[in-house]
């Protein structure tokens, strides 16, 4: 099957994510923010507990907070975590002894979670790494949870990143993410667009594919739930109405 040139990939996702973090109210295919926070389902508590600019550049698809059900004292590594809303979001969770790592590969994203957890004075409690989510910066079992909110589907090596997933987390650990993917396997034309992978589309994998990646690295999916999300384009409402691309929220264990 085609698939896309990751390296025009990689140009395209970095250039749309930093519009994201130096343009939070630009106009976008998606929406952004703390309105679309609220539907998805975060609490306004948990909404305080992150700097007001790292709400404003959320662009997540889904919520799996209650999933995840962070304790103090947990370690807890964020795929993709952009400007940081989720990041911080964990590190209140769990505070006052936890620890949060977030991992990002465009700068300008990184540039602007740091500057808000120094501002925010979080000390070694929340720490930023520029990384491609394919190759962790972690130890083995080094993790009690992995979260990622709608950034596992911009990946080329899904198989990789949850293998990867898998090796950080201590046994007893735990997956909990919101991603994109299809009812129906998606073209060829769409699949070797970088514009529609960076658009969240194109490399979003079948629900059964995705799922079956995740156990494939030694996983157990215990729970998946649909979320309250849609795309703003014409281009992407047609493929959400043709292919059956939705939002998903899933709970996976390392036994």
């Amino acid at each position: 099957m085609t698939t896309v040139d990751t390296h025009v990939l990689d140009d395209k996702v970095q250039q749309m994510y930093r519009q994201v973090a130096e343009q939070p109210h630009g106009n976008y295919h998606f929406e952004m923010g703390r309105p679309l926070a609220q539907r998805l389902g975060y609490p306004a508590a948990l909404l305080r507990a992150a700097p007001v600019e790292a709400v404003e550049s959320f662009a997540g698809v889904g919520y799996f907070f209650d999933l995840a059900n962070l304790q103090p004292g947990q370690r807890v590594l964020d795929l993709g975590s952009g400007s940081g809303m989720d990041t911080f979001v964990a590190a209140h969770l769990v505070a006052p002894s936890g620890r949060v790592l977030g991992v990002d590969f465009t700068q300008e994203q990184l540039d602007k979670a740091r500057r808000l957890a120094a501002a925010a004075q979080l000390g070694a409690a929340v720490e930023f790494w520029q990384r491609r989510i394919e190759v962790l910066p972690a130890g083995d079992a080094e993790f009690d949870c992995v979260i990622s909110n709608g950034v596992i589907n911009l990946s080329a090596d899904k198989k990789r990143v949850f293998t990867e997933v898998a090796r950080v987390l201590r046994p007893g650990g735990y997956l909990a993410v919101a991603d994109i993917v299809t009812e129906r396997q998606l073209t060829d034309a769409i699949v070797s667009n970088a514009d529609l992978w960076a658009s969240c589309v194109g490399g979003a994998a079948r629900e059964d594919a995705y799922r079956a990646l995740i156990e494939m690295s030694g996983l157990e999916v215990r729970e998946v739930r649909p979320n309250n999300y849609g795309f703003r384009s014409e281009q992407a409402r047609g493929a959400t109405s043709t292919y059956g691309v939705k939002s998903l929220s899933l709970l996976a264990v390392k036994p």
